[in-house]
């Protein structure tokens, strides 16, 4: 209720209705001798300001009685959609670029830089050119590195079953490990002759770092070093451009060498659909949603645990970590119960990372990726072509078979869905399902072999 005291004709009233489109056409008012009560609706109350600010009511009595008409005009408030400054807005962001990513390994570009760089280039170029951002943003990439990306390793390791690994794979297990020993000393190799000092004595050994788990197991390894290591997002962002680009070549590389190695016989080890494990990139069809959040549960259970352990023991940024060893030892303990969710829980674990990666890219900087990236583009060639040049060397007088180093080399590289399917393209039906469990593999080990070759070898090579 409003009271106007005063003999009045007509009055404008100030009101705003809480809903911008929402309002009331015609009230009815009261006139009672010199005073006027004029009745307003609630629900066309501003809730926060407690008032009616404009557009306004014309309010006009009418003859000589006591009813009169409020009429109301207000004009349509068009929402504010860019640049997306709401949390709602950052989400929505990153989620575009996340499932342009995915989108684009579609096309012949997108496969060639691959879906994860896809995500993080189009998390830049929102951020770099003012599409999102705000006070809320860093809260919602916070948000993302301390719960979305911890959520997604448990479920890409479900079907690491160290037991089947050391049973099924044979000797290709053996030119793995040659691979990672490579890939070990490439790094130490390139980091004494490329330092890395753009990016500062600090990040120049984590990202070294980071980038030998991701030729050791895979993306994810290299995502959960550089968290564990709090390497910077622009950092982060330039030695994954740099390794993607890199990673191109590379795979054009090894099927030219394997270009003259014959297909096995149609006889020779065929590959149960149900004994493949799925993998990272893989398309698989979706079982009952029941799978899908029985894995997502267990997975942040695992969370939980491995965070309240890491906090417990005094180290909370190797949560990581503990969460990689947990997994690792439930999928080994009880692969049977864990095997329904492989291919869902996987599949989601992929759709988590590309929202991760995106919210890397919107978290650097277009001038600092550029600075850094010359400089680990060449770093990672290094690397690589030492790790290429020790496997198939050392491999070689060691009597195995070109393609059993070239599949592990690539599961080192890639990661076990570029070994698979380097495997069934090349018609090698007996090594699909050893190089797929190599792959896996490398996913449980490579990031503590990592920290351990950072934190004991490469902090003490940075010149200050």
């Amino acid at each position: 209720m409003v009271v106007f005291n005063g003999a009045l004709l007509s009055l404008n009233l100030p009101v705003k209705p809480a809903h911008p489109v929402r309002t009331t056409a015609v009230s009815d008012c009261n006139f009672r001798d010199a005073s006027l009560i004029a009745q307003v609706h609630q629900a066309d109350r501003d809730p926060v300001r407690k008032s009616w600010p404009l557009p306004q009511r014309r309010l006009r009595r009418r003859g000589g009685g006591r009813r009169c008409k409020v009429i109301t005009r207000a004009s349509l408030a068009l929402p504010q959609l860019l640049p997306a400054t709401t949390v709602q807005g950052v989400w929505t962001a990153l989620i575009i670029a996340g499932a342009g990513g995915l989108w684009s390994e579609r096309t012949r570009i997108g496969k060639e830089l691959s879906g994860p760089l896809v995500s993080t280039l189009i998390g830049l170029l929102f951020s770099n050119v003012g599409l999102i951002g705000g006070v809320h943003a860093g809260a919602v990439y916070d948000t993302v590195n301390k719960f979305i990306l911890p959520l997604a390793i448990p479920l890409l390791l479900y079907s690491a079953d160290l037991r089947r690994v050391f049973q099924e794979t044979g000797r290709l297990l053996l030119a793995f490990i040659i691979g990672a020993f490579a890939t070990v000393v490439g790094t130490v190799v390139a980091f004494k002759l490329v330092p890395l000092a753009a990016l500062g004595a600090q990040d120049s050994w984590k990202i070294a770092s980071a980038l030998a788990a991701r030729h050791i197991g895979g993306a994810i390894n290299y995502v959960a070093v550089a968290e564990t290591l709090q390497v910077s997002p622009s950092a982060q962002m330039a030695g994954l451009a740099a390794d993607n680009l890199l990673c191109a070549v590379y795979f054009t590389t090894i099927f030219h060498l394997a270009r003259k190695i014959p297909p096995e016989s149609a006889s020779a080890g065929q590959a149960s659909a149900d004994d493949q494990p799925a993998a990272e990139g893989i398309k698989a069809c979706s079982p009952p949603h029941g799978m899908a959040s029985t894995g997502i549960a267990i997975s942040a259970i695992l969370c939980y645990v491995g965070q309240q352990l890491a906090v417990a023991v005094g180290f909370p940024s190797s949560s990581i970590s503990i969460i990689t060893l947990l997994t690792v030892a439930l999928a080994t303990c009880f692969p049977t119960q864990l095997k329904p969710l492989v291919a869902s829980s996987e599949g989601i674990a992929f759709i988590l990372l590309q929202i991760f990666f995106a919210a890397v890219g919107a978290s650097g900087q277009i001038r600092a990726v550029l600075t850094t990236a010359p400089s680990l583009f060449l770093f990672c060639f290094l690397q690589i072509a030492i790790h290429l040049g020790i496997i198939l060397g050392v491999g070689r007088a060691a009597g195995f078979a070109r393609k059993d180093l070239l599949l592990a080399s690539n599961a080192n590289v890639g990661g076990p869905s570029t070994a698979g399917g380097m495997a069934a393209a090349k018609g090698w039906q007996s090594l699909l399902v050893p190089a797929l469990l190599i792959g896996t593999f490398g996913y449980s080990c490579a990031t503590f072999v990592a920290l351990v070759l950072g934190s004991t070898v490469l902090r003490g090579m940075v010149v200050i």
